[in-house]
């Protein structure tokens, strides 16, 4: 995907080496917004591996405005039995209290559909906390719809460390 131009002369392009620090810190920002703001234990070094290393297993889409980095859309590649394509699963997508209104938010989605579109991928998904309703409009307004007959599970901590170990909870 070549960048291009957004309104206040912003430009969306792919992320690149050095935009780490920038979209940590919209990492940090979108946890104390989901008020989970210790929650982070990513560093840029990870970031970098990540997005970055020899075999990236994530990828990510910046808005840079005067500099900086004023939104991110991280993403990995999923995959659909039922469809036979990969798809894309977006992780975070968020964008500077400051820099929103300029349709910023809507342009990340778009690149991010434009990517499945021309890789051939059927999918484009994420989760939204229930309360987050200014991204729940957000996601509607462009044509997304809940899954409600699915509930995300997750193993983490002791859970994922018991279940690798063999220890069973009853």
């Amino acid at each position: 995907m070549n960048p291009f131009t957004l309104p206040g002369g912003a430009v969306l392009r792919p992320a690149a080496p050095g935009d780490e620090p920038g979209i940590l810190a919209c990492i940090h920002a979108l946890a104390e917004y989901e008020r989970e703001p210790d929650a982070v234990a990513t560093t840029p070094e990870d970031l970098t591996r990540a997005l970055f290393g020899p075999h990236p297993a994530a990828f990510a889409h910046v808005v840079e405005r005067d500099g900086e980095i004023a939104g991110i859309a991280v993403w990995f590649l999923s995959f659909s039995t039922w469809t036979g394509t990969h798809g894309i699963w977006l992780e975070d997508l968020f964008v500077h209290p400051e820099h929103r209104g300029h349709g910023y938010g809507v342009a990340l989605l778009r690149a991010l559909a434009r990517v499945c579109v021309e890789r051939g991928y059927r999918r484009l998904e994420w989760t939204v906390l229930d309360w987050n309703e200014p991204s729940i409009r957000l996601y509607q307004a462009v044509g997304g719809r809940p899954q409600d007959d699915w509930t995300t599970y997750r193993l983490a901590g002791d859970a994922l460390e018991d279940l690798a170990a063999g220890r069973r909870k009853e």
